[in-house]
């Protein structure tokens, strides 16, 4: 800021050198989480967004989440000489999401897509024993020493197992940046999985579907247009258009369901894909941030269809998927305790 009772006027001087100093001075003195809450609370109270188009200060900054939402918000006004270096933030955050995140959601979908394979009439080579055993402990004969094993259960063999189709719509309004984010890291993890179809498509007024671009989800991000308005059910007739095999098809809305369009035709589209066999799962949010606000009538209107909405942590969303694929009861964040319910 200038001096107190001083004059401001345009000029042709460098772009803000104090700035770029002092984003670099608090990575000195400060762990990286406190200088992400400083640099949040710059931008966003000091009005320092602008700023973020001059590459010297990105080069200066410490990248996070919330960092990558506002660029994604700012690049259609981003010069040339920004676009380059606002990629290379984005890479950054996008490559340790998935270092995070992508190792432990292939193997807990990879067991829950094993489990939902299993046959109870399997060939003698197919028996999954460890559970078979432990299926038929009520039918131990004590004076035999062993196990009469009334029900077998099968290993789910790849030729056995069926493909799941995962649709990912993800609103993109300007409230949802950090669930934006997170989603496409998801949806580039699910992609690469090859007992999944996975489907991305982001909406406000108007739908697009950027699944051709999962193989990158930095370029999924940069396709995005944070901000506007929000046409919940414009984007899931344009899901369920899509939808060719609802038994084995999983939709995840992600938004606060601040719908701008129909509001009943929403809910007439999910009962019917969810009358279908569709296992539908809404999200009110997918980021660490905690419950964000979200309209309640409507959340309430989707839970007594039978699609409850909660919001979801990124550490959480595998279990999600893996119950949703297994089509057994969520795993419910209790907003009232720090505990986790299912429904």
């Amino acid at each position: 800021r200038g001096r107190a009772g001083g004059s401001r006027a345009g000029g042709l001087g460098g772009s803000a050198p104090q700035m770029a100093r002092w984003l670099g001075d608090i990575r000195t003195y400060f762990p990286t989480s406190v200088v992400q809450v400083m640099q949040r609370d710059a931008i966003d109270r000091l009005g320092l967004s602008q700023l973020l188009l001059e590459p010297e200060l990105l080069e200066a900054v410490e990248a996070d989440v919330h960092l990558v939402g506002t660029l994604l918000s700012l690049h259609k006004a981003m010069p040339e000489t920004t676009r380059n270096t606002a990629r290379a933030v984005v890479r950054k955050v996008v490559a340790e999401l998935e270092k995070r995140l992508a190792t432990r959601t292939r193997a807990t979908l990879t067991g829950a897509l094993d489990r939902s394979a299993r046959n109870s009439r399997p060939r003698h080579r197919d028996i999954d024993w460890d559970r078979t055993i432990r299926a038929n402990l009520k039918n131990y004969l004590p004076e035999h020493r062993t196990v009469v094993p009334e029900r077998l259960i099968g290993h789910g063999r790849a030729a056995q197992a069926v493909k799941k189709d995962v649709v990912l719509c993800i609103d993109q309004s300007g409230s949802m940046a950090a669930s934006v984010v997170h989603a496409s890291v998801f949806g580039a993890v699910l992609a690469s999985m090859r007992s999944l179809s996975t489907r991305l498509v982001v909406f406000d007024t108007s739908v697009v579907d950027l699944t051709d671009e999962l193989d990158d989800p930095v370029d999924v991000l940069f396709g995005t247009q944070l901000g506007g308005g929000t046409d919940i059910n414009r984007a899931l007739a344009y899901c369920q258009s899509r939808i060719t095999r609802p038994a084995d098809t999983i939709v995840v809305l992600i938004s606060d369901l601040y719908e701008g369009g129909i509001r009943d035709e929403m809910l007439k589209r999910v009962a019917a894909m969810k009358a279908s066999g569709v296992q539908f799962v809404a999200l009110l949010a997918l980021s660490d941030e905690g419950t964000p606000g979200y309209d309640r009538e409507h959340a309430a209107a989707l839970a007594a269809l039978g699609a409850p909405a909660f919001a979801c942590t990124p550490d959480l969303f595998p279990e999600v998927m893996a119950a949703a694929i297994e089509k057994r009861p969520l795993p419910v964040p209790d907003t009232d305790a720090d505990t986790t319910r299912v429904r």
